[in-house]
């Protein structure tokens, strides 16, 4: 690895981006970040992209009905960015990707989202929203012609949603997130939409306003590539317990797969 390419490097590089990316109040309050990762870095992570199943895995519960081909196959599958998921991807792509798993868990960065998204925090959480505790999972996720997803506001379980693309360039922009406004007669017109451009995102604090959805992918996107960093809330015992037991589920889950594989 380069030696630019050290975790606190990497970190104070992406918390600088979080720190000077442009906020907007419609219809929703929400940061679009370009430039998340040094250049250099990014194009290692193109590079290091796995191959084949490598190791993803499909979507549970509605999701997984929902986002399948007439064939049965997922259109929507994940990795998660901890060091016992990655640990069966090949020497140089587990080490590229476990670097980003540990920015995107860093402390650092967390503090930076929330300082960022303070106005969306406050009116959920109130004026105390900087002590709610957050649990972060960054996964790797990849999406295939087929997948949408309807229009949604998140389960109250997260805290902070943030999405950051991974295209090789801007061929195919108009499959970014699309957010909608929601008005007063329960319909949700489309309000604005990112664009699915290399190294580029948003984030936002997770309430009963943050309506979004994906457009169908058709079949000239070979991969809708992208990392999807959630900050669950891990206050209280219960939640505390529940974040920690989704993870050793999936590990003990993620295992099985892999011996079957094998």
């Amino acid at each position: 690895m380069r030696q630019s390419w050290s975790v606190n490097n990497l970190t104070d590089f992406a918390v600088r981006s979080i720190q000077r990316a442009q906020a907007d109040d419609s219809p929703f309050y929400h940061l679009r970040f370009d430039r998340v990762f040094p250049d250099d870095f990014y194009a290692a992570m193109l590079e290091a992209m796995p191959v084949g199943d490598g190791g993803y895995r499909a979507l549970s519960g509605k999701a997984k009905v929902r986002n399948v081909t007439p064939e049965g196959k997922p259109t929507r599958t994940k990795i998660d960015l901890f060091p016992e998921y990655i640990r069966h991807l090949p020497p140089k792509k587990r080490e590229v990707w476990d670097l980003a798993g540990r920015i995107l868990r860093s402390k650092e960065l967390g503090k930076a989202f929330v300082e960022r998204l303070a106005p969306g925090l406050k009116r959920r959480f109130g004026a105390d929203f900087a002590k709610v505790r957050m649990y972060p999972v960054p996964i790797l996720t990849r999406d295939t012609a087929g997948y949408f997803i309807t229009a949604h506001s998140d389960t109250l379980w997260k805290g902070i949603t943030v999405q950051f693309y991974l295209p090789p360039d801007n061929a195919t922009q108009q499959i970014g997130t699309i957010f909608h406004e929601a008005l007063p007669n329960g319909k949700k017109p489309k309000n604005a939409q990112m664009l699915f451009s290399p190294n580029s995102g948003y984030a936002f604090a997770v309430a009963d306003n943050t309506w979004h959805s994906v457009g169908l992918v058709g079949p000239e996107v070979k991969t809708r590539d992208s990392i999807l960093l959630t900050y669950f809330v891990d206050a209280g015992p219960w939640r505390f317990l529940r974040n920690r037991g989704r993870r050793l589920q999936n590990v003990l889950l993620n295992e099985l797969r892999n011996l079957k594989r094998n």
